[in-house]
């Protein structure tokens, strides 16, 4: 008797090898020449718009104080000793160490506080959900000159004006405009996943740490250098807040700096000295923006993508 069962042909070696292989990549093909030099024109024009004053900047930081507003971007005479001199007028270091501390920890506890907000709005499903997150969204609405005063009362209740705590510990209770994006992201994250978790005995807690943190780090990288950009820049809660020189921010110090060295307060108007703190201020945003650019651009391109 001959066996009736039919043998199953394999696929050649060749063709499951091709199949793991990456499809190729897409080469940009030129159908409207005309379209496309203009588009080129345009994202020239625009680069160098975005370009010009941080290369301004630089420019003005490497000249003598005659010519720092002349326009020239090549500095002539060339003067790089005003990084020196910029260190040598003010304690940098100091301004430097404090900014980065603050706004690490600010960073810190405002992408960890604002995921916990949003992965309950985003898993948990309660009467009222829809109402309550509308009321979150609504802070998002008072500008900070209303809250200004508010705030400065309660700080000052504490007797914590005067300190660098009111610059960074109002971020433990989360921020609105955070809190919204992470929960778009946690709503893209399949739910099945957690409840598989909860299934395998998971509790709340460790289903967020385990399944969303790690789904979800292009969004804590966003929010994380969105958040360290802007108490790195901030100079509105220094101003507010600081009282002595050895607890300066760097923008805090750049604006007192500006006060010394200006004419009105009897300075000499070196201006250029002033430039190159500025550079120095924006060299490490520069620096954490490549660092975390892949996830950047990740989860900027991912957010909202679900309601």
């Amino acid at each position: 008797m001959t066996d009736s069962t039919v043998p199953v042909a394999s696929a050649p070696p060749a063709a499951v090898e091709a199949s793991r292989q990456p499809p190729p990549r897409r080469r940009w093909k030129i159908e409207h020449p005309v379209q496309t030099a203009i588009f080129l024109i345009v994202l020239l024009g625009a680069s160098i718009a975005f370009l010009y004053p941080f290369l301004w900047t630089v420019s003005a930081s490497l000249k003598p104080r005659e010519d720092v507003f002349n326009n020239a971007l090549i500095p002539r005479p060339f003067q790089p000793s005003n990084y020196r001199d910029v260190w040598d007028a003010v304690p940098m270091v100091r301004w430097l160490f404090n900014s980065f501390w603050i706004a690490i920890v600010a960073a810190t506890t405002v992408t960890i506080s604002s995921a916990l907000t949003a992965f309950s709005f985003a898993y948990f499903r309660f009467p009222g959900r829809n109402l309550l997150f509308g009321c979150v969204l609504a802070t998002m609405m008072l500008p900070y000159a209303a809250t200004m005063i508010p705030t400065y009362l309660i700080w000052n209740h504490l007797h914590l004006t005067g300190t660098q705590y009111p610059l960074w510990a109002t971020n433990l209770f989360g921020s609105a405009f955070y809190i919204f994006l992470l929960r778009q992201f946690f709503l893209g994250i399949p739910r099945e996943l957690f409840e598989a978790a909860r299934m395998d005995g998971d509790n709340y807690f460790s289903m967020f740490r385990r399944i969303a943190l790690p789904l979800a780090k292009p969004a804590l990288i966003v929010t994380f250098v969105f958040e360290f950009k802007a108490s790195w820049t901030d100079l509105l809660k220094p101003l507010i807040y600081l009282n002595h020189d050895s607890q300066y921010t760097l923008p805090r110090g750049l604006y007192n700096l500006l006060g010394t060295l200006g004419p009105s307060n009897g300075g000499h108007g070196d201006y250029q000295i002033v430039i190159a703190g500025t550079v120095l201020a924006t060299i490490p945003m520069i620096i954490i923006f490549f660092l975390g650019q892949r996830y950047f651009m990740e989860g900027i391109a991912t957010q909202g993508r679900k309601g």
